[in-house]
Formats: structure tokens, C-alpha cells, sequence
């Protein structure tokens, strides 16, 4: 399996990112559910938190996607340097869809709960423009850039 099928497997193993933004009141890091499209991650919030007003004055972000590890050998993850966009117009169907199917619990909430919960949020996109690939089980701190623009 190549590192590009490698880094996108995990993408879809994993549910959480830790999103890091920067703003006036200085860096802040925020866990966010993220459904995925090869390497462009989608997630929800709301406009008012400190991650997404970062966001809207500086959209460059950095994001980690990992999980909790006994043994330092086995730990396994991906960073992210990238831009974050808030979706609009017809593209938020897709995203939307992509999103439900990831976590279906929001597809189960009465119609009224969504729509309440919907009209306080907006979606957005991590582009990524760096993504490195984290694998201790290869060697301690080993870690590869995943080239975006190739399949191979």
C-alpha cells in the first residue's frame, strides 16, 4: 500500500481532528468532527467560537488527526498544515451527505432539532497544503510528507 492510500486510510478510520487556529487573542486548538473527501476535510461550527472567528480573520490553520496510544511504537497520526473556507451555495449538499454518512447519530435527531441545530452553524473546508504521515511503529519521531498533488 502506497503512503497516499496509507494517510487516506487512516483519514477514514479516524472522527476527530485537533484544529489549531491563531487570532487576536492568541493560538487556540478546538476537537472537531471531520468527514472526509480524498485529502479536504469538512466539519461544522459554529461561527461564533474562537476557532472559526481565527478562522475568518487568518484562515490558515494546522490540524492533527490521531488517537490515544499505550506504547510510543505504536503511535500513528497525521498533521496538517492548511487553509480552512467556509462552504457555500450547492456544495454544502454534497458535504452535507458525505458528513451525515460519516456519522449517521445527526440523520437519527427529530427534523426540528436539526433544522434548530443547522441554523446555527456553518460548514467549512481544510484544504490541506502540507499533510505528513506519522508512524513510530517504522522508527521513533518517523514521519513523511504525503505529495497531494500525485496518485502514486
Amino acid at each position: 500500500m502506497s503512503l497516499r492510500e496509507r494517510a487516506l486510510d487512516y483519514l477514514q478510520a479516524h472522527k476527530v481532528l485537533s484544529l489549531a487556529t491563531f487570532g487576536d487573542q492568541g493560538v487556540w486548538a478546538s476537537p472537531l468532527y471531520y468527514a472526509s473527501d480524498d485529502f479536504s476535510l469538512y466539519f461544522l461550527s459554529s461561527p461564533t467560537t474562537r476557532h472559526c472567528q481565527n478562522i475568518e480573520s487568518d484562515p490558515r490553520v494546522a490540524a492533527t488527526i490521531y488517537e490515544d496510544y499505550d506504547d510510543w511504537k505504536e503511535i500513528k497520526g497525521i498533521q496538517i498544515e492548511g487553509e480552512v473556507k467556509t462552504i457555500t451555495g450547492s456544495k454544502q449538499l454534497s458535504v452535507i451527505a458525505r458528513y451525515t454518512a460519516k456519522f449517521p447519530f445527526i440523520a437519527m435527531q427529530k427534523p426540528t432539532q436539526i433544522k434548530q441545530a443547522m441554523e446555527n452553524i456553518c460548514w467549512y473546508s481544510l484544504t490541506p497544503t502540507r499533510l505528513f504521515f506519522i508512524d513510530n511503529s517504522i522508527r521513533l519521531g518517523h514521519r513523511t510528507e504525503v505529495h497531494l498533488d500525485s496518485q502514486g
